[in-house]
């Protein structure tokens, strides 16, 4: 029986990119994502829930991120959940849910109003150009 792990979300960055690079070489981007859920609540009031979500992107993922989103970036994302245990500076058991990065698609730069394709798909040798 096969598996899949796979998840596409649209929301803004909460803020700039968290960049770290290890001694290896790799480099790895850490962004929050708000998504937003609007209800009914049972009184006819309108309610909006906002979830944050830890985004892991790595390598060549992890340049293009750090160029291109920015805090308040609407953005469309492609990727796999990742559950992580640790412990803190206590010693206590934490458990997370991130998401590694495959694809992504800046819809809306707070600095401009065009949308940029980072698809892996296309694999760019540089930042890709602004569409319209």
């Amino acid at each position: 029986m096969y598996a899949l792990s796979k998840v596409f979300l649209i929301g803004h960055a909460g803020k700039d990119a968290e960049v770290k690079t290890f001694d290896s070489g790799k480099k790895l981007v850490n962004i929050n994502l708000a998504t937003n859920d609007t209800y009914t609540a049972k009184n006819g009031e309108k309610t909006t829930v906002t979830d944050w979500h830890t985004l892991h992107f790595w390598n060549g993922k992890a340049d293009l991120a750090e160029k291109l989103i920015k805090k308040g970036s609407f953005v469309f994302i492609e990727g796999r959940l990742k559950n992580r245990e640790y412990k803190d500076r206590e010693g206590n058991t934490k458990y997370s849910t991130e998401i590694d990065v495959e694809d992504f698609i800046l819809l809306k730069n707070p600095d401009s109003s065009k949308s940029v394709d980072a698809s892996s798909k296309k694999t760019p040798s540089k930042a890709p150009a602004e569409v319209d």
